[in-house]
């Protein structure tokens, strides 16, 4: 008779094996079973609402029986050919259609490496090397992407710091480093170096920090004025914020952004997206062999995330579908504040209402280095007794979703209101 295996033997079975007894992206001690709609169930049993959603991309919800029913059509045809497939063709056309940027699209798996050949195609277009990115801004695992990407040394800008062991000194110094929302940095900076720079890459909203009234329409006049490449990391808020990206949403059009998450409806999928005339250089024919971008890669435009990625945003496009996600996220944000400002806790809530946290502090946060001030303590207790009364958030961040029903919120809202006075007990760090 088969017995089940506890948490705690795959946590023992997976430090045999993993590095850190994990797959680096989460807390390793916390092993999920299975999920469904709003909810996970980890292996010992254990029920969370889920506002982690897969890092993002399950948007709809787990195993959204219009998706499941897409996906086991497309696996009784073929899981994946290398070729070009009807449905990835069928995808393209739709972010096409929905993206304000995109002429054309090219897939990748990872949204890190959708950024990685967005820089790349930039650096193709232009002929220049650098490559401007703000301090905090995540855009995966590239060398320069670890570039001042959550630095403990602050230093002055532009200069690049790396986060990670293994990068060439020289990939260093093909980055300039700017603050997020501080638009006469940028100007300054790129007006005495916009000869050099081949893009500037920057989250619309920079992990939680909104851009400020005219931050991002700024970057556009300056890339339009210097002949740059604006590119709007999109994996995060691409069909999150609307229909149309955090682009439609803020009301400025790059030149390129990068997709992910939620195009592949929980499958990996990613994608470069962009003006036909930078996207060309993805063509020898187009570009010659001097300005042409190599990229294969053994699963873009996977059928089986196509159908999965298709079916989501069809769900997305109905009547009403970011009305109630906007509604479910300021429902949350509301709660937050409501429990911590009973207990009498400083805190800041940062985001829009379909991403968003708290921050525990009475300063503002507009930028990277506000985040310091955050009390740390405070925060970890605020997680910790929301994770022990069955809410699942990642530490710094909240996904709103559309699987979000009444007794998911009334249940979040008792979880919060306990949440705050563990926070209110706790001790105070102030350090990130």
């Amino acid at each position: 008779m088969k017995t089940s295996i506890s948490q705690q033997d795959w946590k023992d079975r997976a430090a045999q094996v993993l590095p850190a007894a994990g797959f680096g992206n989460f807390d390793p001690g916390l092993i999920i079973r299975e999920g469904k709609g709003s909810r996970v169930w980890d292996e010992d049993g254990n029920e969370f609402i889920d506002y982690l959603i897969g890092s993002g991309p399950m948007l709809v919800g787990h195993g959204h029986p219009e998706v499941l029913e897409a996906v086991q059509e497309q696996l009784g045809k073929g899981l994946t050919f290398f070729t070009s497939n009807a449905r990835g063709i069928e995808l393209a056309e739709v972010l096409v259609e929905a993206v304000p940027c995109a002429d054309q699209v090219r897939y990748v798996s990872t949204g890190g490496e959708a950024d990685m050949y967005a820089m790349r195609l930039a650096r193709a277009h232009t002929g220049r090397d650098k490559i401007l990115k703000f301090e905090g801004g995540y855009h995966g695992m590239s060398g320069e992407a670890l570039m001042s990407l959550a630095p403990t040394q602050l230093v002055n800008f532009p200069q690049a710091v790396p986060d990670s062991a293994g990068i060439p000194d020289g990939v260093r110094d093909n980055m300039l480093i700017a603050p997020f929302n501080d638009v006469a940095f940028a100007t300054s900076l790129i007006e005495e170096r916009a000869a050099e720079i081949a893009c500037i890459i920057v989250e619309p909203l920079q992990r939680l920090i909104p851009p400020e009234e005219g931050f991002l329409l700024a970057l556009r006049n300056l890339a339009t004025k210097h002949g740059i490449v604006l590119v709007f990391d999109e994996v995060v808020t691409g069909f999150r914020f609307a229909y149309g990206g955090a682009q439609e949403y803020y009301g400025v059009v790059p030149d390129l952004c990068t997709l992910g998450k939620i195009i592949g409806g929980g499958f990996p999928l990613a994608a470069i997206a962009g003006k036909s005339e930078i996207m060309a250089h993805f063509d020898k024919s187009l570009v010659g062999a001097e300005g042409y971008t190599f990229q294969v890669g053994t699963l873009s435009g996977n059928p089986v995330a196509s159908v999965a990625g298709l079916k989501t945003l069809e769900i997305l496009k109905r009547s009403g579908a970011y009305e109630t996600l906007r509604r479910n996220g300021e429902r949350l944000m509301q709660s937050f504040r409501t429990h911590l400002e009973a207990a009498g806790v400083a805190h800041k809530i940062v985001g829009e209402p379909m991403l968003f946290d708290v921050v525990f502090t009475d300063r503002p946060v507009r930028s990277y280095r506000d985040m310091f001030n955050n009390d740390t303590a405070k925060s970890k207790a605020f997680n910790t007794n929301l994770r022990s009364n069955g809410i699942l958030k990642p530490d710094s961040k909240l996904y709103a979703h559309l699987a979000l029903t009444e007794e998911d919120l009334e249940q979040t809202d008792e979880a919060l209101a306990k949440a705050a006075q563990a926070c209110e007990q706790a001790g105070s760090a102030n350090q990130i």
